[in-house]
């Protein structure tokens, strides 16, 4: 469905001056043809980050949105949404969720992409995945149980329904209330898609009369 190299990144050395001129669509970012459903609370504006744990930009891209994060008002709230292109993808979904069953995904997701980027592990057999998990906290026997649960494959399905309705052709992406894509392209650069983001944010309250 989607592929972690498809969007263009030759501008990627760019700065795109995204804080000194007016947001344009088409050219900072563009509208999903239908607006997805976000899943946190009533009043919160989403930033959903798209991601492959085996994917570079999204690991460069860590460096920037990470700290970005920090930053974010108490009425914004960030989902992780792994991308689910099948194989490896999936079963680094199912990592994802797993962790997050079993309450370390904050601890561990930094150094999940470390531990593929740096170390160049793989981490997609289920005893490999278990004994990493191990590291934080949990027994092998407990993160297989998650690995391999019920949840985590509803997780897994309901990941990839909506990547489809988001209609995402590529990885890294910062969608902002299920209706603004951001993407390397369309900011210009890994380290400008948090001031794009940023933006749109506030473009959210403006339209919903709350700035």
């Amino acid at each position: 469905m989607f592929k972690p190299l498809l969007f263009a990144l030759a501008g990627l050395g760019l700065s795109t001056l995204a804080t000194a001129s007016p947001l344009v669509e088409g050219q900072h970012y563009e509208v999903l043809p239908q607006p997805v459903e976000t899943r946190v609370a009533e009043g919160q504006i989403e930033v959903t980050e798209a991601f492959w744990y085996g994917c570079p930009h999204c690991y460069n891209l860590q460096e920037h949105v990470t700290p970005w994060y920090e930053t974010l008002d108490d009425d914004v709230s960030v989902v992780h949404l792994p991308g689910t292109m099948g194989g490896d993808w999936n079963k680094h979904a199912a990592a994802y969720y797993a962790a997050e069953e079993l309450g370390i995904a904050e601890a561990v997701h930094a150094d999940f992409f470390a531990a593929i980027h740096q170390q160049n592990r793989r981490l997609t057999e289920a005893g490999e995945l278990a004994a990493f998990f191990s590291g934080y906290g949990v027994s092998e026997e407990e993160a297989q149980q998650a690995l391999n649960s019920f949840a985590v494959k509803s997780k897994v399905n309901q990941a990839h329904s909506r990547l489809r309705a988001m209609r995402l052709m590529g990885v890294p992406a910062l969608i902002i209330d299920g209706r603004y894509l951001v993407t390397p392209s369309s900011a210009g650069s890994l380290s400008n898609m948090p001031q794009i983001a940023d933006a749109l944010i506030e473009k959210v309250r403006e339209e919903r009369g709350d700035s």
